[in-house]
């Protein structure tokens, strides 16, 4: 079927089954063309939420998806490919946060929107990589297990006296980033604006201009007076970027900034997806409740 055709059906279907494409910005640049928003995972579950429509294509990964159906339990929510996941997300376990709740008594858990719903479900209250200094520092205890994510926790906890527990897991994307690539990349464009995610490296974060989600740097580089930046994270963002900023000039920090995951889902699994309503986001009514409170508790801590 030739591209252009694929997307006519996508759009007759997603009138017929009532559908919006959400797209994050990780994903292949096709899929952000044809989606009605695209964004970070969180700021793609709260539109779903917001709007009026019965289902839901999430072109993301496993726990984004999930996400949207905890705030949307009523929405069909379609994961167009049923093995896209996150290996981050899946260094936790709801058994293995279990054992950690064990070993520090008192401590409370703040996990990461990168989770899956049971690890979600296991913790008090969640984060994003935007707000996560923000809900630490409102969180009634001095003592936070930080999951999965070790080099977030390194970051939080540069901005406060709490004791911040962080877990090993790791975003093997972002730690492909070194310092000797950012050095690098000055070097050939001195006039840039080095712009890295918090997931990265610590010793790649002390060599940047901004520290900032991937919301926050969509929202850097509309703002910036700046023409040139350097950007260390998954390199799908740069597409949404250069689309959006026709003026500017974007380069990754390093090579094979690629999550496999996120790129698994083609134009045609989404036809497909919203053709046959596969691939179904199903959680237990149980998992799904005690994972909106720490959601919800989030959106309490920020205002």
């Amino acid at each position: 079927m030739e591209k252009e055709d694929i997307i006519g059906k996508i759009e007759d279907l997603k009138k017929e089954k009532d559908a919006i494409i959400l797209a994050h910005n990780y994903q292949r640049s096709e899929i952000q063309d044809i989606a009605d928003f695209v964004g970070d995972s969180l700021e793609l579950s709260r539109k779903a939420q917001s709007v009026s429509c019965r289902t839901v294509v999430f072109c993301g990964v496993r726990f984004m998806a999930e996400t949207a159906k905890i705030l949307s339990p009523e929405k069909m929510v379609l994961l167009p490919r049923k093995e896209a996941g996150c290996p981050m997300a899946d260094m936790i376990t709801q058994d293995t946060l279990k054992k950690l709740k064990e070993k520090h008594p008192g401590a409370q858990v703040l996990s990461y929107v990168n989770t899956n719903a049971e690890v979600k479900a296991e913790s008090d209250v969640c984060c994003t990589s935007s707000n996560a200094v923000e809900v630490a520092r409102n969180m009634t205890t001095q003592k936070i297990i930080f999951v999965p994510d070790r080099n977030l926790a390194s970051f939080v906890s540069k901005f406060m006296k709490k004791k911040i527990i962080p877990y090993k897991g790791y975003c093997y994307v972002h730690e492909r980033i070194r310092a000797e690539n950012i050095i690098k990349a000055k070097k050939l464009h001195p006039d840039a604006k080095v712009v890295v995610h918090p997931e990265c490296l610590p010793e790649v974060i002390e060599l940047a201009d901004r520290v900032a989600s991937t919301g926050g740097m969509v929202k850097f580089a509309r703002e910036s007076t700046a023409k040139k930046f350097i950007i260390g994270t998954e390199e799908g963002l740069i597409h949404r970027l250069k689309k959006e900023n026709p003026g500017k000039e974007f380069f990754a920090a390093g090579s094979a900034l690629m999550c496999l995951d996120m790129k698994l889902i083609t134009l045609e699994d989404v036809y497909l997806s919203l053709r046959e309503e596969k691939y179904q986001i199903v959680l237990e009514d149980s998992i799904r409740k005690k994972a909106k409170k720490a959601l919800d508790r989030m959106l309490e801590y920020t205002g």
